[in-house]
């Protein structure tokens, strides 16, 4: 009567650690993110491809961005490192956002997209075109 049940105790256990180390699936977090407010909807980059705008965007992004993202945008600034949770990966954002949304995101802050509020709203600092600039030269990072 003992060996059935330590056999099937024995096979249930194999089982569950079998299982444990298969699951999970990716392990990239899944980012959601919110739809931008009516006023933010459809927005488009006018600067896309200008590469005067993209040369400009780089300067604004190396004295806006870069002590928190970093030089190639992947959240790996020297004054990122310090922040919980750490800054965004912006060549990946950049690829699956819309434009629109990152475009709110700098403008209104983190907080105002349900995200990190340690990520600053830049309204009032940058202008717009300041701001698509700086998205335009994102795309460029790699």
């Amino acid at each position: 009567m003992r060996k059935p049940l330590w056999i099937a105790l024995s096979v249930l256990m194999l089982s569950a650690l079998f299982l444990a180390a298969c699951g999970g699936g990716s392990s990239k977090p899944t980012i959601v993110r919110k739809d931008p407010p009516a006023e933010y909807a459809g927005k488009t980059n006018p600067f896309t491809g200008d590469q005067a705008a993209i040369d400009e965007g780089k300067t604004l992004y190396t004295q806006n961005c870069e002590t928190c993202h970093g030089t190639t945008g992947l959240g790996d600034g020297p004054a990122g490192a310090s922040l919980d949770p750490h800054p965004g990966n912006l060549q990946q954002a950049s690829k699956d956002a819309s434009e629109a949304y990152l475009f709110w995101v700098v403008n209104e802050g983190g907080a105002a997209a349900g995200r990190s509020a340690s990520m600053a709203s830049y309204k009032g600092i940058l202008t717009e075109d300041e701001i698509w600039k700086i998205l335009a030269y994102v795309k460029t990072l790699k």
